[in-house]
């Protein structure tokens, strides 16, 4: 397996294995070492458009981030599963079902949750989503093929699943659909660019890179003037209507990670921020009273960054230099 694919998979991989043991964590990784579709493949999915549906089995423990039909049977009783589905982040995601065969009666379930979900923590936070949690949960078995399509609010996605019955399980296809204006990410890959643009709505919006990264925000547009600060007392731009926040954790959900920083005034970069965290965050809070946009870039930590920081610095924490 690439390397590479071992970095963006690190998380995923932890987070299954607390999810259901590290037995399954190794299954999981055998898989994931037989099968290449899994990878976060830019060329692979451009090599795949416009080609046949792809199609393979759904293992218990599974990580998906292409589109194609996936087809679980049980070999045995299986009463711990998940599938976490993951698009570009400019990509809704449709699940749809194809064929059910599950025994609702005997205590089997099949569920689709909007986000992600791990360890009680959830992505988007409550605070983020436009729903409330119980309405993310979509149960099969208390609403069959009545809903037999389910769209993402975001680029993720996942299900929750238990089948007893050896031979019983489903068939799911997964498609994506472009989002204008993406509020909710988890980016795929540990380096990128991205322009995140909240227009005239009252909403907050985070983008989550599980990755200890240096952030570079180049442009930032907001509908008033304020400061930049990093936080290191009280005060904070939470009384300002508009602004951006760093954030910085060890799990998936943004509300229960550290503030780092607060931007509160519109300004032209670099403004830079080495945040040594498993997963950062960069979250905007919209009055929807303007358009606002904040324009930055990011690129994994080296191991040496992590290992001789510099500058300011939140030790007890985790590594952050402004």
């Amino acid at each position: 397996m690439a390397p590479t694919f071992k970095l963006q998979c690190h998380f995923i991989l932890i987070c299954l294995m607390a999810l259901r043991g590290e037995s399954r964590y190794l299954e999981l990784r055998e898989a994931v070492d037989h099968d290449p579709f899994l990878l976060f493949s830019a060329n692979l999915k451009r090599e795949l458009a416009g080609e046949q549906l792809y199609r393979r089995a759904l293992r218990c423990l599974d990580m998906l981030s292409l589109q194609g039909q996936f087809t679980f049977t049980a070999d045995r009783p299986q009463l711990h599963c998940a599938a976490f589905f993951i698009a570009e982040p400019e990509e809704f995601i449709t699940i749809h079902y194809d064929r059910v065969s599950i025994d609702c009666q005997s205590g089997d379930f099949l569920k689709v949750f909007d986000g992600w979900i791990l360890k009680g923590e959830k992505f988007p936070s409550s605070q983020d989503h436009p729903l409330p949690t119980s309405e993310r949960y979509i149960d099969f078995c208390e609403s069959g093929l009545s809903r037999r399509s389910i769209r993402s609010s975001q680029n993720v996605a996942m299900i929750f699943f238990r089948v007893h019955e050896p031979g019983n399980g489903f068939t799911l296809t997964i498609q994506t659909d472009p989002n204008l204006f993406p509020c909710n990410v988890i980016s795929q890959t540990p380096n990128g660019r991205f322009t995140l643009v909240v227009p005239h709505q009252h909403r907050n919006c985070s983008f989550s890179i599980i990755y200890p990264v240096v952030i570079k925000i180049s442009d930032l547009t907001l509908g008033h003037l304020n400061g930049l600060q990093l936080k290191k007392s009280s005060a904070s731009c939470g009384g300002i209507g508009d602004f951006v926040e760093l954030l910085g954790g060890t799990g998936l959900d943004p509300s229960k990670m550290m503030p780092l920083a607060d931007l509160c005034y519109p300004f032209h970069g670099p403004a830079q921020m080495k945040i040594g965290c498993d997963n950062t965050v960069v979250r905007m809070v919209s009055s929807g009273k303007h358009i606002n946009r904040v324009t930055f870039e990011y690129r994994q930590l080296e191991p040496y960054e992590l290992e001789n920081p510099n500058g300011n610095s939140i030790q007890e924490f985790c590594l952050s230099s402004l």
